[in-house]
């Protein structure tokens, strides 16, 4: 099979593995009462998605994986970004089975998560030495390795960790984190083709169609969000391409809206515990600034997907 058939192929393997499913899904889904509680400390706004089916990764997952393998078959890179993206999808259905099916709000705790990821990044760093790939990172726009050695590992748990949340901290509107994953996805299977990675920009082509056709589901207003079992997972194949290809930090420019996200969290924390309460957002992550500073809810999720378009365009120009 040519590439260029090959890549159709995976697009419209997992873009079908999406759309064929969902209308049957979801409704079992409500039928099962798994629906997404929402909180109280949230804009008020929210209130009414209360009830809306979750686990809408049981979809997209899948179909990342099917529409994968059908095209590159066992590729030992191909394998190893799908392991990681399946073992992330394993942990975000553990926390939203807990917290939507059994009813415990706090799901997994963090340390719980992060000896998950501890497992999932030994498999990766494993996977790595057998691949032969190197333990240095590639400096974006420079012609020039950084060498970690020994400390590669705690590195490739630190992108696990960090994409995972960060993706996981952006799904918090109707087709924010599918359609800046999308973008993102787009942007690695580009440069996995021009880092000399056929599998990973199969892979990546897969990940971006069967987030595009999620959203057929999950645009306003959102018949189903994908939950921590999609985010979690989401992140995982996003910081997968971006180990294999060597391009770690390229990534911090690709996802550049997830990175923003994340730091709003990190930089309210921080601020409200040094000033005693005060605040510097509205509300984090931030996309719940803008909202209670009277932006509609399209109007963040278009902008932040154009700032995605505009992070990706700029990570490509820096390859």
């Amino acid at each position: 099979m040519s590439c260029d058939l090959s890549l159709v192929a995976a697009v419209a393997v997992a873009s079908l593995a999406v759309l064929i499913p969902g209308p049957y899904l979801i409704p079992k889904l409500h039928a099962l009462k798994y629906g997404q509680s929402i909180r109280d400390e949230g804009p008020k706004s929210h209130q009414k998605k209360s009830g809306t089916p979750t686990m809408g990764g049981l979809m997209i997952i899948p179909a990342i994986a099917v529409g994968t393998i059908a095209v590159t078959g066992f590729d030992p890179e191909a394998l190893l970004a799908v392991f990681v993206m399946v073992s992330h999808f394993a942990i975000g259905f553990t926390d939203d089975y807990i917290k939507v099916v059994k009813k415990r709000n706090l799901g997994l705790t963090a340390k719980q998560k992060l000896l998950a990821q501890i497992i999932v990044a030994a498999v990766i760093y494993t996977g790595h030495s057998y691949l032969n790939l190197k333990t240095a990172i590639l400096i974006p726009a420079a012609d020039t390795d950084l060498e970690l050695g020994s400390l590669y590992y705690a590195f490739v748990l630190c992108v696990l960790v960090g994409t995972t949340n960060a993706v996981n901290l952006t799904d918090g509107l109707d087709g924010l984190a599918a359609g800046t994953v999308a973008v993102a996805a787009a942007a690695y299977g580009v440069i996995s083709c021009l880092t000399g990675h056929p599998a990973l920009m199969y892979f990546s082509a897969a990940v971006s169609a069967a987030c595009l056709a999620f959203l057929g589901f999950n645009h306003h207003p959102a018949k189903i969000f994908m939950g921590d079992t999609g985010s979690l997972a989401l992140g995982g194949a996003l910081a997968a391409v971006a180990l294999l290809t060597r391009t770690e930090l390229l990534l911090v420019v690709v996802g550049g809206v997830f990175v923003a996200e994340a730091l709003s969290v990190i930089m309210q924390v921080a601020y409200f515990k040094l000033t005693g309460g005060r605040r510097i957002f509205r509300m984090s992550p931030l996309h719940h600034h803008y909202e209670l500073g009277g932006w509609s809810e399209n109007r963040v999720v278009c902008t932040f997907w154009a700032a995605g378009v505009v992070f990706a365009l700029l990570g490509l120009f820096m390859i």
